[in-house]
């Protein structure tokens, strides 16, 4: 390669960077921004609330959006900014043992029932089955009571509901990946069972058990929320997104945003977890 070519290339790498900025749809990009500034908040909540997440000012009772509190006060004085800013570490903590608990017990069964194939196939499936036939916030409230209340029983309830989509997911991409011919020349070539299943099967099968698993990520909160708005999640005065909104039913005649202000940053959360894992399945094969 000459100087003069090599030159040109690093002249035209911030013009190839550029032109694959402007080929990512606002829409992605504003979900992405979304999510960080929720993982932010979650990370460092005291970087972006003034106030307290738990304790209230005394006679800031009720106070609706102003310039000193964006999103208004409920009616112990709490900032509700506030509060939202540190439920997001409660709320996204759940999401993510939700969907780590579904993504790998669900993977697992789904590996081990599309790559045996038999009768070991028919009896995972038929359990995966019924778990999809039983209404999953049924299901849901059903583990809770065996596991006790709490935001981490919640989250492991939330995800057992979600295995059988992983596991019906991860069969069919396994079936698929198992017929192909390059795992057949890896078994041709000498590879054990195990060893094709590790390095050719589970591989090639990720792509949309992932791009489901951020799709489970924003389902995991909704369900976590409505759990929590039930009554089932984090006790007070604990600041979680749906605990918030049912404490602030109370005072929807008066204090709207108690209630509009996190139910839209769960919408905002959920759909934009829903944008990037169809932008996640498209690379899918």
């Amino acid at each position: 390669m000459t100087a003069e070519t090599a030159t040109g290339t690093m002249a035209d790498a911030p013009g190839r960077w550029t032109t694959r900025f402007k080929r990512v749809p606002v829409t992605l990009a504003l979900a992405w921004a979304v999510v960080f500034i929720v993982l932010a908040w979650a990370a460092l909540p005291s970087l972006f609330a003034g106030y307290s997440g738990t304790e209230g000012v005394p006679g800031e009772q009720l106070r609706p959006p102003s310039a000193e509190h964006v999103l208004g006060t409920d009616g112990l004085g709490r900032d509700v900014y506030a509060r939202i800013v540190y439920g997001a570490r409660h709320s996204l903590s759940g999401a993510f043992v939700a969907v780590t608990v579904g993504l790998i017990l669900g993977t697992l069964l789904g590996l081990i029932a599309g790559a045996r194939g038999g009768w070991i196939d028919a009896v995972i499936m038929r359990l995966v089955d019924s778990m999809l036939a039983v209404p999953s916030l049924l299901l849901s409230l059903s583990i809770i009571v065996l596991l006790g209340f709490g935001t981490i029983n919640v989250a492991i309830a939330v995800g057992a509901v979600s295995i059988a989509r992983f596991a019906r997911l991860a069969r069919s991409e396994v079936v698929r990946v198992r017929r192909s011919e390059y795992v057949e020349a890896a078994y041709g070539s000498g590879g054990t069972f195990w060893a094709v299943l590790y390095r050719h099967v589970l591989p090639n099968s990720l792509t949309s058990v992932i791009a489901l698993a951020a799709l489970q990520f924003g389902s995991a909160i909704l369900a976590i929320s409505t759990l929590g708005f039930l009554g089932y999640g984090a006790p007070p005065p604990t600041p979680e997104w749906g605990l918030l909104i049912a404490e602030g039913r109370n005072y929807l005649s008066r204090a709207w945003w108690l209630t509009a202000a996190p139910g839209l940053v769960v919408v905002l959360v959920v759909l934009s977890a829903d944008r990037i894992s169809k932008a996640l399945g498209r690379t899918a094969p």
